[in-house]
């Protein structure tokens, strides 16, 4: 399959799952899609870990 096919299909399923327009689509990350159709492994209100709290704190050390 293509690029081209793949991208096809997936702005199919967000479209019929999400209700997402073309564009919405193609502003979206793959990762967003993945949360956005419930694919990924730890939902998006999981508890964040302690390894997962650190990283944020070093992304973001100003607390924003």
């Amino acid at each position: 399959m293509t690029f081209a096919e793949a991208a096809r299909r997936a702005a199919h399923v967000a479209a019929a799952a999400l209700g997402w327009r073309p564009e919405e689509f193609w502003a979206a990350t793959p990762a967003e899609l993945v949360t956005a159709l419930g694919l990924d492994e730890q939902p998006a209100d999981a508890p964040v870990d302690g390894g997962g709290l650190a990283a944020l704190m070093e992304q973001y050390p100003d607390g924003r």
